[in-house]
């Protein structure tokens, strides 16, 4: 390029480039060095906006056009750099958002293995067929509802001959990564778990494990479909099996987010309300229970820890005989939490604001202003996750075949 007597566009450019690098970089130093993933975000965007107009200008030098006046035409947004949108204070809080919560990861596999596609085709089925209860009206899908969003509504859930029992039925999105299944633990994982129910009297009512599989072998297209699942065994329709291939199948049913988005790096995935919201979440102490990538369902905890819980549920003291569990709860996931209301172990919360006021005056010993509430209630909101309507679709089910056992509803 020919040089003139005064700067050529190209060298504005670049000693504007490299001037406002070095704002950046000064900027980036004062947000703290544990944002790197999100400020190398941010700064890649501005770079690449300012290579691309230093390339437009030699380019422009190329044809014979003046630089100076393309770069003086260009709209004044184009030339804004990008990183001065990014509010450092914003950044910072996905940071300690990410540090605590972390967003959920793709899959919740078996430790011994990631499930065949024929194990989840087959847990789909099982999870959706009402066969397996005494009465063939009750499924898996009937208190665990996939359609909305693992839950059916209900305070407590109705079961065989319209019985309830005395607990909420806990949602089975992200269940997989807890940190063991039912209010008070009692399963160890998400294949326990699929036995309890349909053996459960006041359930699904079947009467032994040894029924269920008579039912199974009784469906010709299930034998088929245990054979595909489990190849190489001899028996392949056992109860065990039964409930491995439904914990299969509830092992991808993981609901990522805006709140995954915002830690992540995208930053305008919040809005201001719920991010005050989070700020408040984390600044008062909920996650001293609720954390980690399904924000709860890691640890158990009293009800009533600092200010006395009026229930008449002891909680794990029911399973095993300790005082010191008394009124100790598995505590509950909090995504997807504004969609699967009514809340707490017995249902008896009808109010996501109530809950909230609930949890600060009884958990953190915090009188939360009806504003920080909304707030907190706002970022709530933004656990609600994505569900695959496809993966969660009812399938269609094997015919009965002419041995399989009749609804009984006695």
């Amino acid at each position: 390029m020919r040089r003139t007597g005064s700067a050529s566009g190209s060298e504005r450019e670049g000693r504007s480039e490299r001037e406002g690098r070095s704002e950046r970089e000064g900027r980036s130093e004062r947000v703290g060095a544990g944002g790197s993933r999100l400020r190398g975000a941010a700064t890649r965007c501005a770079v690449a906006l300012g290579l691309t107009i230093l390339a437009l200008g030699c380019s422009d030098q190329k044809g014979g056009g003046s630089p100076s006046s393309q770069t003086a035409a260009a709209p004044e947004s184009a030339q804004a750099p990008a990183e001065s949108a990014v509010d450092p204070a914003v950044v910072a809080l996905a940071e300690r958002a990410s540090a605590v919560i972390r967003p959920l990861p793709d899959s919740a596999p078996h430790p011994d293995g990631t499930p065949t596609d024929a194990q989840v085709d087959l847990g789909r089925m099982l999870y959706f067929d009402a066969r397996l209860s005494k009465n063939h009206d009750i499924a898996c899908n009937s208190c665990h509802m996939l359609d909305r969003f693992g839950v059916d509504g209900e305070p407590t859930s109705p079961g065989h001959k319209g019985a309830r029992g005395d607990r909420n039925s806990p949602t089975v999105y992200n269940a997989a990564l807890h940190i063991a299944q039912f209010w008070d633990g009692r399963a160890a994982d998400v294949e326990a778990q699929a036995k309890g129910p349909v053996l459960n009297p006041v359930e699904m009512a079947m009467p032994s494990d040894a029924a269920v599989v008579a039912v199974l072998q009784s469906i010709p297209g299930y034998v088929e479909a245990f054979r595909a699942a489990f190849p190489g065994e001899a028996e392949p329709i056992t109860y065990d099996n039964m409930a491995r291939a439904i914990g299969a199948f509830e092992r991808n049913l993981l609901t990522p987010g805006r709140v995954d988005a915002f830690m992540a790096g995208d930053l305008a995935a919040l809005s201001e309300q719920e991010r005050r919201g989070l700020e408040t979440f984390l600044s008062v102490g909920c996650t001293t229970c609720h954390n980690g990538p399904t924000v709860g369902g890691g640890l158990y905890q009293k009800l009533g820890l600092v200010h006395p819980y009026e229930t008449a549920d002891t909680g794990r003291e029911k399973l095993t005989g300790e005082a010191a569990d008394r009124f100790v709860f598995k505590v509950p996931s909090l995504r997807n939490v504004a969609m699967t209301g009514p809340w707490f172990h017995d249902g008896s919360v009808t109010t996501l604001d109530e809950a909230v006021r609930l949890m600060g005056h009884h958990q953190l010993g915090v009188e939360l202003s009806a504003e920080r509430i909304a707030d907190i209630v706002a970022f709530l909101g933004a656990l609600t996750g994505e569900v695959d309507a496809t993966y969660v679709a009812r399938p269609v089910l094997p015919e009965s075949g002419p041995d399989t056992p009749k609804p009984d509803p006695s």
